[in-house]
């Protein structure tokens, strides 16, 4: 298995962890602490010797922060762990704060005097965060302090787990479609026409898409541990540890990089300092670190990671596979809810043999390369947490009369896939039949979207809302993100959200996945990937308009839909989708499958 079920979170080991942090504090004459989700590399996801706020805390989410004061302590989440916090944290002491209500900047002067000192790792905040710290805390006279050793890791010792050593892996020109040259080429131009010397790059995803190479340093993420340097001119230095390339890198590697230890980065980046090279660093991404080993912020050259942008675009050779990737996944997906389907109202099946049966469907492809995420199984009460995790202790078995939502997704070497399905264990009640059609109108909405050339995520938010905010009801996550080819299963630039994006172009491929969560009883959730296809003329129209190509190919429960509520032309488009997933997927099939692909595929 690539996913574990075991219990990750244990509240009771917090208190005794926050008072050996306080007098740690106290010895540095320090008021408070910060300690981040975040990585050196400001990644999502993190191996297991980066877990630092789930040791301290116990809360084991993929985004939030916790801040430690002398006489107080919080952890801030988003509206995707508001629930999930509430199990995972000890409440006597941490208080759990929404960040849609207060931010980690407004909390602190709230609990500090005038002078106090806020410590932090500068290598776990980026260049932009700590800035908005520091302008923030200005007028209350709080000063931030870059504390050179994590005292969370002084504090973890020899329990924290060793840092990973995985191999980096080629990835080949027939799944890549670019060659890596061709790509340092295309940031080179950038820093030429920016007239800079250099780039450092931070994040994994970017370092692995440049260097078409993968590897297996995270859980579910094909990325590598390694910094690089791309130069204005000549090749490209990685910083990585040498046991970390076998014969088969170093080749692959050869023409484009140079490679060299980790610890010869900082005397890399001193010699840039002292040369007075133009060194260009992302504000959102690279961390505080970096710019001081430059000259500190004012120094440097700001500029997006121009590998972010370049790689939310698919070239045709990744478009392509990602298309076989979701057909692939979507015969995987239509065994195991057919499976689904026979053995849940037994009243035997639960949620960690779900998970496990639908990652051995994926199996059965002998392609799977690893899951994109640990697979999210809730069934009742647990489908209402967003990002719920099932282990030993909360797993809890299909009843009747339940939803089961589960979000899981693969990674194949030509695409990684994300879809979410709710799907009815026995007899729905009319509550989540209207619920779950007030969501598929607002995944329709989104599929069906017609949007002009400069078009960003958030003005198709409110498509995906509309029914839902009509019957007074919404969700506090946002509709899409961005997806990777064989490489994050969360992506930026792209998104469909409410927040500040960036413009939709053709090639990018994002998650189209509105929902409704009933706290402590239900969670409904369908979520399909799109790829925002080329600008066409519409008949009698002035402007041409992008749209979406469905990639998912999976039936949609019938069971959860009220067809009266439904317009002709959703009712049309949820038809003829489900003829396109029975002719991609029925002849890929077993008979019994097949035969139940065609009842959940039928014409409503």
């Amino acid at each position: 298995m690539f996913q574990s079920f075991e219990t990750l979170s244990d509240p009771t080991l917090a208190a005794p962890r926050v008072a050996a942090l306080r007098d740690e504090l106290r010895r540095r004459g320090l008021a408070a602490y910060i300690v981040p989700r975040a990585d050196e590399h400001q990644a999502e996801y993190v191996p297991a010797s980066a877990e630092r706020l789930k040791w301290l805390t116990g809360f084991s989410g993929s985004a939030g922060t916790a801040v430690v004061t002398l006489n107080a302590a919080a952890v801030f989440v988003d509206g995707r762990y508001t629930v999930q916090a509430r199990h995972e944290l000890d409440t006597k002491v941490f208080e759990i704060a929404p960040i849609a209500k207060i931010r980690v900047e407004d909390w602190i002067p709230e609990h500090l005097k005038p002078g106090a000192k806020v410590g932090f790792d500068p290598r776990l905040f980026t260049i932009g965060q700590i800035e908005r710290l520091e302008a923030r805390f200005k007028p209350d006279g709080l000063k931030l302090v870059a504390v050179a050793q994590n005292l969370v890791d002084k504090l973890w010792g020899k329990e924290r787990p060793p840092q990973p050593a995985g191999l980096v892996i080629p990835h080949p020109q027939e799944f890549a479609g670019t060659p890596a040259a061709d790509k340092v080429a295309e940031v080179q131009k950038v820093l030429a026409k920016n007239g800079q010397d250099a780039v450092v790059l931070t994040g994994l995803e970017s370092i692995a898409w440049l260097l078409n190479a993968r590897g297996s340093d995270v859980a579910h993420n094909p990325v590598f541990d390694a910094y690089a340097i791309v130069p204005k001119r000549g090749k490209v230095e990685l910083f990585i540890a040498p046991e970390k390339l076998d014969k088969a890198a170093r080749d692959h590697l050869r023409s484009v990089a140079k490679w060299l230890p980790p610890e010869a980065l900082a005397e890399r980046l001193a010699e840039l300092k002292a040369e007075h090279k133009r060194v260009r660093l992302d504000p959102n991404s690279a961390s505080w670190f970096f710019a001081q080993k430059l000259g500190g912020a004012r120094r440097i050259a700001r500029g997006a990671d121009p590998c972010i942008a370049m790689k939310a675009v698919k070239n045709s050779t990744e478009i392509a596979g990602m298309r076989s990737a979701h057909e692939r996944d979507g015969v995987a997906v239509s065994r195991f809810l057919c499976w689904l389907d026979r053995e849940a109202d037994s009243g035997k099946v639960d949620e960690i043999t779900a998970a496990e049966r639908l990652e051995g469907f994926r199996r059965d492809t002998n392609l799977l390369r690893e899951i994109s995420f640990d697979t999210i199984a809730g069934s009742g009460p647990n489908g209402a947490i967003v990002h719920y995790r099932v282990n030993t202790a909360t797993n809890r078995k299909l009843q009747p009369g339940e939803l089961f939502l589960v979000d899981s997704g693969a990674q194949y070497q030509d695409g990684t896939t994300d879809i979410t399905r709710t799907v009815a264990i026995g007899k729905p009640s009319p509550e989540m039949i209207e619920r779950f059609t007030l969501v598929l109108k607002g995944n329709i909405a989104v599929a069906t979207a017609r949007f002009p050339v400069g078009a960003r995520g958030r003005d198709l938010d409110p498509l995906a809302r509309r029914a839902l905010w009509a019957a007074g009801l919404d969700y506090d996550h946002g509709t899409g993100h961005g997806v990777g080819s064989f490489l994050s299963v969360h992506e930026g630039p792209c998104s469909i959200a409410r927040v500040e994006g960036v413009p939709l172009e053709p090639g990018m491929i994002l998650s189209n996945e509105p929902g409704y969560y009933k706290e402590g009883a239900y969670g409904i959730r369908i979520e399909n990937l799109l790829l925002v296809r080329e600008p066409e003329k519409i008949a009698g129209g002035e402007r041409e308009m992008l749209s979406f190509e469905t990639l998912t190919l999976a039936p949609i429960d019938r069971r959860l839909i009220d067809k009266n509520l439904l317009t002709a032309d959703e009712l049309g488009w949820l038809n003829a989708y489900h003829e396109r997933v029975r002719k991609a997927l029925s002849a890929k099939l077993d008979g019994e499958t097949k035969a139940w692909l065609a009842a959940s595929t039928a014409p409503l």
